[in-house]
């Protein structure tokens, strides 16, 4: 049996709560998730309750999306004539964890 999951109050989540997504909406999420570092639960948690997202810089994780989605964005710019609004959101969140990455190493 795996770990009681505890929030930062040390109370047990017991309470599932699900929602339908497009297969698109899915890739989106994914995308966004991975460049955050945290766990799909804790960053669908974070934002259903308007709370900010803190990307960890000493992640590798972080590091590993970033460049992952960064190569992907290429690929698919190569591809097309036009940036869709999904990749534009995409590379707006890279850019902006970019930038907030700069900062924590030039301190």
């Amino acid at each position: 049996m795996s770990a009681k999951n505890l929030d930062k109050h040390n109370r047990f989540r017991s309470i599932t709560v699900g929602f339908r997504v497009s297969p698109e909406e899915n890739e989106q999420i994914n995308k966004v998730v991975a460049i955050s570092g945290l766990s799909k639960q804790e960053y669908c948690y974070r934002r259903c309750m308007q709370q900010d997202i803190v990307v960890q810089g000493g992640n590798p994780r972080v590091f590993k999306a970033l460049r992952n989605n960064l190569a992907q964005v290429l690929e698919e710019l190569k591809n097309k004539n036009e940036v869709p609004d999904e990749m534009l959101e995409i590379i707006k969140l890279i850019t902006v964890t970019l930038q907030g990455l700069k900062g924590d190493f030039n301190e």
